[in-house]
Protein backbone atom coordinates (compact mmCIF):
# COMPACT_ATOMS: atom_id res chain seq x y z
CA UNK A 1 0.00 0.00 0.00
CA UNK A 2 1.36 3.40 -0.95
CA UNK A 3 1.31 5.86 1.95
CA UNK A 4 1.40 9.64 1.98
CA UNK A 5 4.73 10.89 3.27
CA UNK A 6 4.19 12.07 6.86
CA UNK A 7 5.14 15.62 7.80
CA UNK A 8 8.60 16.23 9.22
CA UNK A 9 9.83 18.46 11.96
CA UNK A 10 11.96 21.48 11.02
CA UNK A 11 15.48 20.28 10.39
CA UNK A 12 14.46 17.00 8.82
CA UNK A 13 13.98 14.99 12.03
CA UNK A 14 11.30 12.33 11.81
CA UNK A 15 8.18 12.73 13.90
CA UNK A 16 7.71 10.28 16.71
CA UNK A 17 5.82 7.29 15.39
CA UNK A 18 5.87 8.44 11.78
CA UNK A 19 6.13 4.82 10.66
CA UNK A 20 2.53 4.09 11.62
CA UNK A 21 -0.36 5.94 10.01
CA UNK A 22 -3.92 6.24 11.34
CA UNK A 23 -6.68 6.02 8.76
CA UNK A 24 -10.44 6.05 9.38
CA UNK A 25 -10.51 2.30 8.74
CA UNK A 26 -7.60 1.39 11.04
CA UNK A 27 -3.92 1.90 11.81
CA UNK A 28 -1.39 1.02 9.13
CA UNK A 29 2.14 -0.06 10.10
CA UNK A 30 4.09 0.77 6.97
CA UNK A 31 7.39 -1.12 7.41
CA UNK A 32 5.49 -4.28 8.40
CA UNK A 33 2.84 -3.76 5.71
CA UNK A 34 0.08 -4.69 8.17
CA UNK A 35 -3.09 -3.11 9.58
CA UNK A 36 -4.21 -3.09 13.20
CA UNK A 37 -7.94 -3.82 13.77
CA UNK A 38 -8.92 -2.78 10.24
CA UNK A 39 -12.64 -2.23 9.75
CA UNK A 40 -12.50 -3.54 6.16
CA UNK A 41 -11.05 -6.80 4.79
CA UNK A 42 -7.29 -6.42 4.48
CA UNK A 43 -4.32 -8.38 3.14
CA UNK A 44 -2.62 -8.54 6.55
CA UNK A 45 -4.20 -7.73 9.91
CA UNK A 46 -3.17 -7.69 13.56
CA UNK A 47 -6.29 -8.06 15.71
CA UNK A 48 -6.42 -7.00 19.36
CA UNK A 49 -9.52 -8.98 20.42
CA UNK A 50 -12.63 -10.75 19.23
CA UNK A 51 -15.35 -8.08 19.49
CA UNK A 52 -16.89 -7.48 16.08
CA UNK A 53 -15.92 -3.79 15.95
CA UNK A 54 -12.24 -4.79 16.12
CA UNK A 55 -12.21 -8.27 14.59
CA UNK A 56 -13.76 -8.28 11.12
CA UNK A 57 -14.01 -11.21 8.77
CA UNK A 58 -12.46 -11.48 5.32
CA UNK A 59 -8.78 -10.74 6.01
CA UNK A 60 -6.31 -12.71 3.88
CA UNK A 61 -3.98 -13.20 6.85
CA UNK A 62 -4.60 -12.54 10.56
CA UNK A 63 -2.24 -12.46 13.53
CA UNK A 64 -3.94 -12.69 16.94
CA UNK A 65 -3.86 -14.68 20.16
CA UNK A 66 -5.12 -18.27 19.91
CA UNK A 67 -8.25 -17.33 21.87
CA UNK A 68 -9.06 -14.40 19.59
CA UNK A 69 -8.61 -16.58 16.52
CA UNK A 70 -10.96 -19.17 18.04
CA UNK A 71 -13.56 -16.46 18.66
CA UNK A 72 -13.19 -15.17 15.09
CA UNK A 73 -13.60 -18.69 13.71
CA UNK A 74 -16.74 -19.20 15.84
CA UNK A 75 -18.20 -16.01 14.38
CA UNK A 76 -16.88 -15.90 10.81
CA UNK A 77 -15.75 -19.40 9.96
CA UNK A 78 -12.18 -20.57 9.16
CA UNK A 79 -9.50 -17.88 9.31
CA UNK A 80 -6.10 -17.61 7.63
CA UNK A 81 -4.80 -17.23 11.15
CA UNK A 82 -1.36 -17.07 12.73
CA UNK A 83 -1.60 -17.67 16.47
CA UNK A 84 0.64 -15.46 18.61
CA UNK A 85 1.08 -16.25 22.30
CA UNK A 86 1.44 -13.47 24.87
CA UNK A 87 5.06 -12.36 25.16
CA UNK A 88 6.14 -14.06 21.92
CA UNK A 89 7.84 -11.42 19.72
CA UNK A 90 7.52 -11.67 15.94
CA UNK A 91 9.57 -9.85 13.30
CA UNK A 92 7.48 -8.25 10.59
CA UNK A 93 9.50 -6.19 8.11
CA UNK A 94 11.97 -5.16 10.82
CA UNK A 95 9.21 -4.26 13.28
CA UNK A 96 9.17 -6.34 16.44
CA UNK A 97 5.54 -7.17 17.18
CA UNK A 98 4.50 -8.51 20.58
CA UNK A 99 1.08 -9.24 22.07
CA UNK A 100 0.59 -8.59 25.79
CA UNK A 101 -2.60 -8.94 27.87
CA UNK A 102 -5.17 -6.13 27.74
CA UNK A 103 -7.57 -7.47 30.39
CA UNK A 104 -10.62 -6.70 28.24
CA UNK A 105 -12.01 -10.13 27.30
CA UNK A 106 -10.58 -13.63 26.81
CA UNK A 107 -7.60 -13.42 24.45
CA UNK A 108 -7.55 -9.63 24.30
CA UNK A 109 -4.15 -8.08 23.68
CA UNK A 110 -2.30 -4.84 23.43
CA UNK A 111 -0.04 -4.80 20.41
CA UNK A 112 3.50 -3.63 21.18
CA UNK A 113 5.49 -2.36 18.19
CA UNK A 114 9.24 -1.70 18.38
CA UNK A 115 11.07 -0.08 15.48
CA UNK A 116 13.99 2.36 15.03
CA UNK A 117 14.44 2.60 18.80
CA UNK A 118 10.80 3.60 19.39
CA UNK A 119 8.08 1.66 21.20
CA UNK A 120 4.42 2.14 20.33
CA UNK A 121 1.67 0.33 22.22
CA UNK A 122 -1.80 0.00 20.67
CA UNK A 123 -4.06 -0.85 23.58
CA UNK A 124 -7.21 -1.91 21.76
CA UNK A 125 -9.92 -1.97 24.43
CA UNK A 126 -8.68 -2.60 27.96
CA UNK A 127 -9.45 -2.54 31.66
CA UNK A 128 -7.23 -2.69 34.74
CA UNK A 129 -9.35 -4.48 37.36
CA UNK A 130 -9.20 -8.28 37.75
CA UNK A 131 -11.43 -10.44 35.58
CA UNK A 132 -11.60 -14.20 36.25
CA UNK A 133 -12.17 -14.93 32.55
CA UNK A 134 -9.06 -13.34 31.05
CA UNK A 135 -5.43 -12.40 31.66
CA UNK A 136 -4.91 -9.13 33.50
CA UNK A 137 -3.64 -5.96 31.76
CA UNK A 138 0.16 -5.68 31.59
CA UNK A 139 1.53 -2.10 31.49
CA UNK A 140 4.33 -1.50 28.98
CA UNK A 141 6.48 1.62 29.02
CA UNK A 142 6.38 3.25 25.61
CA UNK A 143 6.97 6.37 23.54
CA UNK A 144 3.45 6.46 22.08
CA UNK A 145 0.38 4.96 23.73
CA UNK A 146 -2.58 4.48 21.40
CA UNK A 147 -5.53 4.24 23.76
CA UNK A 148 -9.29 3.96 23.84
CA UNK A 149 -11.40 6.45 25.83
CA UNK A 150 -14.82 4.78 25.98
CA UNK A 151 -15.29 6.07 29.53
CA UNK A 152 -12.98 9.04 29.20
CA UNK A 153 -14.90 11.44 31.45
CA UNK A 154 -14.32 12.03 35.19
CA UNK A 155 -17.94 11.06 35.94
CA UNK A 156 -17.15 7.47 34.97
CA UNK A 157 -15.71 5.79 38.04
CA UNK A 158 -16.76 2.16 38.15
CA UNK A 159 -17.70 0.64 41.55
CA UNK A 160 -16.14 -2.52 42.93
CA UNK A 161 -17.18 -5.61 41.00
CA UNK A 162 -18.18 -7.60 44.07
CA UNK A 163 -20.58 -4.83 45.14
CA UNK A 164 -22.47 -5.08 41.84
CA UNK A 165 -22.59 -8.88 41.99
CA UNK A 166 -23.85 -8.59 45.58
CA UNK A 167 -26.72 -6.43 44.29
CA UNK A 168 -27.60 -9.09 41.74
CA UNK A 169 -27.56 -11.90 44.29
CA UNK A 170 -29.54 -9.87 46.81
CA UNK A 171 -32.25 -9.16 44.22
CA UNK A 172 -32.49 -12.86 43.40
CA UNK A 173 -32.74 -13.90 47.05
CA UNK A 174 -35.34 -11.24 47.83
CA UNK A 175 -37.64 -12.29 44.99
CA UNK A 176 -38.05 -16.09 45.08
CA UNK A 177 -41.17 -15.95 42.87
CA UNK A 178 -39.46 -13.94 40.11
CA UNK A 179 -36.30 -14.34 38.05
CA UNK A 180 -33.57 -11.77 37.50
CA UNK A 181 -32.96 -11.25 33.80
CA UNK A 182 -29.51 -9.80 33.14
CA UNK A 183 -28.70 -8.20 29.79
CA UNK A 184 -25.03 -8.82 29.00
CA UNK A 185 -22.96 -8.56 25.83
CA UNK A 186 -22.53 -12.02 24.26
CA UNK A 187 -18.73 -11.97 24.19
CA UNK A 188 -16.92 -11.30 27.43
CA UNK A 189 -19.55 -9.66 29.62
CA UNK A 190 -21.92 -12.64 29.83
CA UNK A 191 -19.12 -15.06 30.70
CA UNK A 192 -17.62 -12.63 33.21
CA UNK A 193 -20.96 -12.18 35.02
CA UNK A 194 -21.35 -15.95 35.23
CA UNK A 195 -17.81 -16.49 36.51
CA UNK A 196 -18.09 -13.62 39.02
CA UNK A 197 -21.30 -15.20 40.34
CA UNK A 198 -19.50 -18.52 40.75
CA UNK A 199 -16.64 -16.85 42.60
CA UNK A 200 -19.19 -15.28 44.98
CA UNK A 201 -20.49 -18.75 45.84
CA UNK A 202 -23.51 -18.94 43.51
CA UNK A 203 -23.49 -22.59 42.44
CA UNK A 204 -27.10 -22.85 41.22
CA UNK A 205 -27.76 -23.47 37.53
CA UNK A 206 -27.68 -20.26 35.50
CA UNK A 207 -30.04 -20.05 32.55
CA UNK A 208 -28.96 -18.46 29.29
CA UNK A 209 -30.57 -17.22 26.09
CA UNK A 210 -29.71 -19.30 23.03
CA UNK A 211 -27.69 -16.44 21.52
CA UNK A 212 -25.15 -16.79 24.35
CA UNK A 213 -24.69 -20.56 24.08
CA UNK A 214 -22.02 -20.74 21.39
CA UNK A 215 -19.60 -18.32 23.02
CA UNK A 216 -20.20 -19.74 26.50
CA UNK A 217 -19.37 -23.18 25.11
CA UNK A 218 -16.23 -21.76 23.51
CA UNK A 219 -15.08 -20.19 26.78
CA UNK A 220 -15.49 -23.56 28.48
CA UNK A 221 -13.49 -25.25 25.67
CA UNK A 222 -10.76 -22.65 26.23
CA UNK A 223 -10.55 -23.44 29.95
CA UNK A 224 -12.97 -21.02 31.64
CA UNK A 225 -15.20 -22.96 34.06
CA UNK A 226 -18.73 -21.49 34.00
CA UNK A 227 -20.46 -24.11 36.11
CA UNK A 228 -23.86 -25.52 35.18
CA UNK A 229 -25.57 -23.59 32.39
CA UNK A 230 -29.04 -24.40 31.12
CA UNK A 231 -31.02 -23.08 28.15
CA UNK A 232 -33.73 -20.62 29.22
CA UNK A 233 -35.90 -21.17 26.14
CA UNK A 234 -38.71 -23.70 26.46
CA UNK A 235 -38.42 -23.96 30.25
CA UNK A 236 -41.52 -23.85 32.46
CA UNK A 237 -41.96 -20.58 34.33
CA UNK A 238 -41.93 -22.38 37.68
CA UNK A 239 -38.44 -23.73 37.03
CA UNK A 240 -37.10 -20.19 36.51
CA UNK A 241 -38.51 -18.71 39.72
CA UNK A 242 -35.69 -17.54 41.95
CA UNK A 243 -33.15 -18.07 39.15
CA UNK A 244 -30.70 -15.83 37.33
CA UNK A 245 -31.14 -15.68 33.55
CA UNK A 246 -28.73 -14.05 31.08
CA UNK A 247 -29.60 -12.73 27.64
CA UNK A 248 -28.21 -10.28 25.06
CA UNK A 249 -29.20 -6.66 25.82
CA UNK A 250 -31.57 -6.61 22.87
CA UNK A 251 -33.67 -9.43 24.37
CA UNK A 252 -34.33 -7.70 27.71
CA UNK A 253 -37.75 -6.38 26.75
CA UNK A 254 -38.72 -8.31 23.65
CA UNK A 255 -41.27 -11.08 23.17
CA UNK A 256 -38.80 -13.73 24.40
CA UNK A 257 -38.58 -12.19 27.87
CA UNK A 258 -42.36 -12.25 28.33
CA UNK A 259 -42.17 -16.03 28.80
CA UNK A 260 -40.23 -15.56 32.04
CA UNK A 261 -41.73 -15.37 35.57
CA UNK A 262 -42.17 -11.62 36.19
CA UNK A 263 -38.52 -10.85 35.44
CA UNK A 264 -36.53 -8.19 37.27
CA UNK A 265 -34.70 -6.56 34.37
CA UNK A 266 -31.02 -5.91 35.00
CA UNK A 267 -28.20 -4.86 32.73
CA UNK A 268 -24.46 -5.26 33.23
CA UNK A 269 -22.74 -2.29 31.60
CA UNK A 270 -20.53 0.64 32.41
CA UNK A 271 -23.25 2.79 30.83
CA UNK A 272 -25.55 1.98 33.74
CA UNK A 273 -23.76 4.83 35.52
CA UNK A 274 -25.95 7.06 33.33
CA UNK A 275 -29.46 6.89 34.77
CA UNK A 276 -31.09 8.01 31.54
CA UNK A 277 -29.62 5.01 29.73
CA UNK A 278 -31.06 2.68 32.37
CA UNK A 279 -34.47 4.32 32.07
CA UNK A 280 -34.39 4.13 28.27
CA UNK A 281 -33.84 0.38 28.44
CA UNK A 282 -36.47 -0.07 31.20
CA UNK A 283 -33.82 -1.49 33.52
CA UNK A 284 -34.91 -1.98 37.12
CA UNK A 285 -31.53 -3.17 38.40
CA UNK A 286 -28.59 -1.35 36.81
CA UNK A 287 -25.29 -3.17 37.34
CA UNK A 288 -22.27 -0.96 36.67
CA UNK A 289 -19.94 -3.64 35.37
CA UNK A 290 -17.63 -2.63 32.55
CA UNK A 291 -14.95 -4.30 30.47
CA UNK A 292 -13.39 -0.90 29.70
CA UNK A 293 -11.10 1.26 31.83
CA UNK A 294 -12.84 4.01 33.77
CA UNK A 295 -11.49 7.55 34.11
CA UNK A 296 -9.14 6.74 36.97
CA UNK A 297 -7.81 3.64 35.22
CA UNK A 298 -7.21 5.58 32.01
CA UNK A 299 -5.30 8.37 33.72
CA UNK A 300 -3.41 6.14 36.17
CA UNK A 301 -2.29 3.97 33.26
CA UNK A 302 -0.86 7.01 31.49
CA UNK A 303 1.00 8.04 34.65
CA UNK A 304 2.39 4.51 35.02
CA UNK A 305 3.62 3.95 31.47
CA UNK A 306 4.72 7.59 30.96
CA UNK A 307 4.38 7.93 27.17
CA UNK A 308 5.71 10.96 25.33
CA UNK A 309 2.56 11.04 23.20
CA UNK A 310 -1.00 9.73 23.55
CA UNK A 311 -3.18 8.95 20.54
CA UNK A 312 -6.88 8.34 21.25
CA UNK A 313 -8.69 5.95 18.92
CA UNK A 314 -12.32 6.39 20.01
CA UNK A 315 -14.60 7.33 22.88
CA UNK A 316 -14.75 10.56 24.92
CA UNK A 317 -11.49 11.95 23.51
CA UNK A 318 -11.67 15.61 24.51
CA UNK A 319 -11.42 15.23 28.28
CA UNK A 320 -8.56 12.74 28.10
CA UNK A 321 -6.65 14.90 25.62
CA UNK A 322 -7.14 17.93 27.89
CA UNK A 323 -5.88 15.91 30.88
CA UNK A 324 -2.76 14.99 28.89
CA UNK A 325 -2.09 18.52 27.75
CA UNK A 326 -2.29 19.90 31.30
CA UNK A 327 0.53 17.48 32.13
CA UNK A 328 2.67 18.39 29.11
CA UNK A 329 1.90 15.14 27.28
CA UNK A 330 1.24 15.57 23.57
CA UNK A 331 -2.12 14.07 22.65
CA UNK A 332 -4.43 13.85 19.66
CA UNK A 333 -7.61 12.13 18.51
CA UNK A 334 -7.34 9.69 15.60
CA UNK A 335 -11.03 9.72 14.58
CA UNK A 336 -11.13 6.03 13.72
CA UNK A 337 -14.55 4.83 12.59
CA UNK A 338 -16.59 1.73 13.29
CA UNK A 339 -15.87 1.22 16.99
CA UNK A 340 -19.03 0.69 19.06
CA UNK A 341 -19.42 0.85 22.82
CA UNK A 342 -23.17 0.91 23.42
CA UNK A 343 -23.48 -2.52 25.04
CA UNK A 344 -20.26 -2.55 27.07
Amino acid sequence: MEQERPPRHIGGMAKLGDWITPHPQGIYVAPADVWIDPSVPSLRALVTHGHADHARGGHEAVWATPETLAIMEARYGPQAGHAVQYGEPRDMGGVEVEFVPAGHVLGSAQIVLRYRGETIVVSGDYKRRPDPTCARFVPVKCDVFVTEATFGLPVFRHPETHDEIDKLLAASRANPDRCVLVGAYALGKAQRVIRELRDMGHDDPIYIHGALQRLCDLYVELGVDLGELRPATGVAKAELQGRIVLCPPGALNDRWSRRLPDPITAMASGWMRVRQRARQRLVELPLILSDHADWDELTETLIEIAPKEVWVTHGREDALIHWCETRQIKARALALVGYEDEDD
